[in-house]
């Protein structure tokens, strides 16, 4: 299995269009199962997430907590994904201040 784990401040009033961008995960090495878990400090945020040309979630606003992700509990999104999809977490803040959004995709190859 193979993870990317971060913590991401988005700026106030700004968008970042991939928080997972630069991980050596960022593409599906080959058929996979993905689960993913997005949390924010705070309201105000509106995530967009896609695996390759799918669309998984339209705009909403992500789970709101300050405490870690848990693996049980939080993994919301779950989806496969096929060799070269790029996953993409893109994330609006709606407010005047920063909030950070924690990111935890754990991705399993298919078959194993």
């Amino acid at each position: 299995m193979q993870v990317i784990q971060r913590v991401t401040s988005i700026a106030a009033n700004s968008v970042n269009d991939n928080v997972l961008s630069g991980s050596a995960f960022e593409f599906a090495k080959g058929p996979s199962l993905i689960s993913m878990a997005l949390a924010a400090a705070a309201t105000g945020l509106q995530v967009t997430v896609q695996s390759g040309g799918q669309s998984i979630v339209e705009e909403s606003p992500p789970l709101v907590k300050t405490t870690g992700i848990s693996t049980e509990d939080d993994m919301y999104y779950n989806f496969g994904a096929i060799t070269g999809d790029r996953l993409v977490v893109r994330a609006r803040n709606t407010t005047g201040a920063a909030i950070n959004l924690t990111s935890l995709v754990q991705i399993q190859p298919a078959g194993r």
